[in-house]
Formats: C-alpha cells, structure tokens, sequence
C-alpha cells in the first residue's frame, strides 16, 4: 500500500484528501489540472505567475517520435497522444500540430523510429518550400507539434480552477511542514502556513532545495537554454526544423522561435538555410534554466523516507507535461501505482 493510500479509507479520493502543488510551472499545472479533475481538493501555489518561469523559456516541441530507450521512453512515446487528449478536454488549447522535418551533415540517412519516415529531397521541399537547398534525406515526424508553453500553463490553471482546485501566485514557499511523526501536513509560505495531506514538489530547480531541510536529495542542477526570436517573413518555416545548427519554428505570423547558442551564428544558418531570410532581425533572447536531474530522465513519485511527499521535477517538462500530470493524478486520486513512472522514482539514485 503507497503512503497515499493508507490516508485514504478505500484507495480513491476522500473529502480530507487534500493535495498542495508546489509550482505553477507546466508540469504543476497539469498535476493541479489533472487531480483536481480526479476530485481531489487542491491548492496549486507559486513564487511567481503560471507559466512565467522556466515554462516560458522552452522551444516547446511536442514530439513523441523516434522514443526508443531509457526509463522513461515509454512515457516520452505517449506524448502526443496525451496532448491530444488534454486538447479535446480543454478547447483552445494553443498547439500547432505541423509535423517535424530533422537532418544531419552526414550522408547516410538514419533508421526511422516509430512514428517516422525517412524522406528524399524532393519531399524536404514539398514541406519546406523555402528551403535553399534540401539535404538528400531527412527524418519526417507526421504527428509531432508544438505549443504555447505558457498559453497551456495558463489553460491548465483555468482547468483546475473549474474542478474546484485553488490558485496562489506571487506566494513563495520557503519549507515543507511535518508533524511530529514526521507526515507531510503542508507548507509554509511567505504568506502564512498551509495544510495538506500531500505536498507534490513540481518546482523545477527549487525543488532540490525544499528537499534539503527534509533530508532528502533531490539531483537536479541548472541547464542554461537559450531561446532566440526573430522578425521574419510571414510563412517562412512551415514544421518544425531540428538542423545541427538550431531547432527553429513559426509562432506567429512574422516571428519565428529558435532555440541555439549564439545569435549571429543562428541568424547567419537561418540566412544560408532558407530563400527570403536576409531581412530577418533579432528581437530578444532569453536564458531559461531548465531543471536537469543528473541522468536526463525525470525524477517522479513519492519520497519513502518522507511520507506525503511526492517529486515531480524532469526534462523535457513541456514535452512530457500532458502525460504526467494524468499519470501523477492517478497515483496521488486513486491509490494506483503506474507502471510507466516505474523508472522514474527517486530511489533510483
């Protein structure tokens, strides 16, 4: 029986089930959205605004394709399926679904995974018509996308405030309450204490350092990604480009998104990469700092040595996002145990 379910009578969720979410990043905001949803009483609380942190910095590219090893790469496969899900629950959530175009500088193309096909020249510049000059190959992943990071924080957070879930931004938490058994009882924030059975971590890198009066270590460090937006023409990429040089998309009418390392090298590949470029401009730059657990792969479930306790804290967060807050939901709600998360748990380290 987890923790979770030795504070309910019958493995489902009861009235003194009550559930704090720390982090109203993507991840958060699912987990809110989803248990909330489950029936659980929730309380989602925040430093800053939904989605206003790391969240906001990520290329955002949903892919479930080419996902063939490590712990979590049958919870990676599941990605677009469960945003699909998630957009038929929430209407008008803002995902584009255009499909990803990836080449290489070598010139022997690569095995498809699951859920793409390898394409010739020819088709590179039936899907990239500006392209100057399409590689010999490329990697064509049909059903992968992208999103508004902060656009589905903010549906998610909209989501959970419809199940009844509460909402608290600009309200930094600085400790995990116990009792003197040494059972999670909530939170204490700059605003005063907060109850809950349950305390779901879901604060990107300041997760680690809620763990550490609580004597648990949580491995995850900072990982510097830089995001550059650029003015260009209207219609100018049409997928989601993934090249050695940058991955780059449209999100919007004249702004293109791409995520790199420095900008005059991006704006001299995008140049040379792609027919009516010259003109384009940079606009900003943004550093986000990505929450990385020390192996790449995401940190989920319950703290054994913390009984109410659970982390949420992993790469890629926006990717993944859909899938775990359902999954996260099902283990907090209903007592179960996911067998895709099982690769997950902190006890790994």
């Amino acid at each position: 029986m987890s923790h979770f379910q030795s504070a309910q009578s019958d493995g489902g969720a009861t009235s003194d089930q009550t559930i704090i979410v720390v982090g109203a990043g993507i991840v958060g905001a699912s987990v809110a959205y989803h248990a909330a949803r489950a029936g659980a009483v929730v309380t989602l609380v925040d430093a800053g605004r939904p989605g206003a942190g790391v969240t906001a910095g990520s290329f955002a590219w949903i892919g479930a394709s080419g996902v063939r090893t490590g712990p979590a790469a049958a919870l990676r496969a599941t990605a677009t399926q469960e945003y699909r899900r998630i957009e038929a629950e929430l209407p008008g959530l803002p995902v584009s679904w255009s499909g990803s175009l990836s080449w290489g500088t070598t010139d022997d193309a690569p095995e498809a995974g699951p859920g793409q096909e390898i394409v010739d020249a020819a088709t590179v510049a039936t899907l990239e018509p500006s392209v100057r000059q399409p590689p010999e190959w490329a990697v064509w992943a049909p059903g992968d996308g992208s999103v508004d990071p902060v656009g589905v924080t903010e549906r998610l957070v909209t989501g959970a405030r419809a199940h009844g879930a509460r909402v608290q931004p600009d309200t930094p938490v600085t400790a995990v309450r116990r009792d003197a058994a040494g059972r999670v009882v909530g939170v204490e924030t700059a605003a005063g204490p907060l109850s809950g059975t349950t305390v779901v971590l879901a604060a990107g890198v300041a997760t680690a350092e809620l763990g550490v009066p609580l004597g648990v270590r949580i491995p995850v460090h900072p990982s510097p990604a830089t995001l550059f937006r650029f003015r260009a023409p209207a219609g100018l990429v049409r997928t989601v480009v993934n090249t050695p040089d940058f991955d780059l998309r449209q999100v919007g009418a004249d702004r293109l998104l791409a995520a790199a390392d420095s900008p005059e090298r991006t704006l001299a590949a995008v140049r040379s990469t792609f027919r009516g470029a010259a003109n384009i401009e940079l606009l900003s730059t943004r550093i986000g700092v990505r929450p990385m657990p020390v192996d790449g792969e995401p940190i989920v479930g319950p703290v054994a040595e913390v009984p109410g306790l659970y982390v949420a804290v992993l790469h890629s967060a926006v990717t993944l996002a859909a899938a775990v807050g359902r999954l996260v939901a099902r283990e907090l709600v209903d007592g179960a145990v996911e067998p895709m998360l099982a690769g997950c748990r902190l006890d790994r380290f």
